[in-house]
């Protein structure tokens, strides 16, 4: 059961902080100009993305909820390999934005401002939230599919522990470095999007799509001990159920799901590493 709510509760806690954290920049700098008034619009963006957002979720169940069979594992596909190419465009977008987003909220505030169009500000919050949203879905509607109830309480958890934090966030939200925060959560992302990738392609090679070229690289799903518990890496395992959830870990993968998992790893891990991990002055090309 924790192997199933552990990563409903990552994935939520992780796109709920990115969103409270620019909502919390944005709160703190209208704080700062003594504009408290216009915390109004900036609920009111809030409360329309979390509105949109269940709207995107109803969408998604009723979607899937009437298909079966191979249009089922198509969807599953297709929905998995989404999530994981929003999740790589966050990556590349964080790499490219965090050092400079606190700057660039601020600027758009004061430009709502002067421009008299404060709706601007509602607007704001609500592409926060909203984005957050939708990618939320992506990523727990994949998982739902086959623990609904534990992706459901990891998801709650996951929003409460957010919440609790918020208060505690906001009081030092001005003194905290986005730039270190998106370093961090870019390495994470990597972690479910790679998962993703293989289920994404497992569910293709179940519905005949993707050729698996070698059914099983290895197999160790149907080795059970002595005492009939399952070996820590097995599928059902205490360490490999962890892993499957988190990583997309497979007990017997085909040999396509192992070459789009690790390939993932190498494109996406290189550009981390040269993007946040090289030290200062050593160029790329070097």
């Amino acid at each position: 059961m924790i192997a199933n709510i552990l990563p409903s509760f990552i994935i939520t806690f992780r796109e709920a902080l990115e969103a409270a954290l620019i909502i919390g920049i944005i709160a703190a700098y209208i704080a700062k100009l003594g504009r408290k008034d216009l915390n109004s619009y900036l609920a009111a963006g809030i409360i329309a993305a979390v509105i949109a957002s269940a709207g995107v979720a109803l969408v998604f169940k009723t979607i899937y909820g009437g298909l079966e069979g191979t249009a089922e594992q198509l969807f599953e596909g297709a929905a998995a390999l989404t999530a994981a190419a929003v999740l790589t465009y966050m990556i590349f977008w964080m790499a490219g934005s965090s050092k400079k987003i606190k700057g660039e909220l601020q600027e758009k505030v004061d430009l709502s401002i002067s421009n008299g169009q404060m709706i601007g500000i509602a607007v704001m919050s609500f592409i926060a939230v909203f984005r957050e949203g939708v990618e939320t879905v992506l990523f727990l509607g994949t998982l739902a599919i086959n623990s609904p109830f534990d992706t459901l309480a990891g998801f709650t958890l996951g929003v409460l522990v957010v919440v609790l934090l918020s208060a505690v966030m906001f009081r030092g939200i001005y003194g905290l470095d986005p730039g270190r925060f998106f370093k961090y959560t870019s390495i994470l992302l990597i972690l479910f999007s790679a998962g993703m990738i293989a289920m994404g392609v497992h569910e293709l090679n179940e519905a005949g799509i993707v050729p698996p070229v070698v059914e099983h690289v290895w197999d160790i799903n149907p080795q059970v001990n002595p005492d009939g518990s399952f070996p820590l890496l097995h599928e059902k395992g205490a360490v490999g159920g962890i892993l499957k959830s988190l990583i997309g870990y497979n007990g017997d993968p085909s040999l396509t799901e192992v070459l789009a998992y690790s390939g993932y790893w190498i494109i996406i891990g290189i550009f981390i590493y040269r993007t946040y991990m090289k030290p200062p002055g050593v160029k790329h090309g070097s």
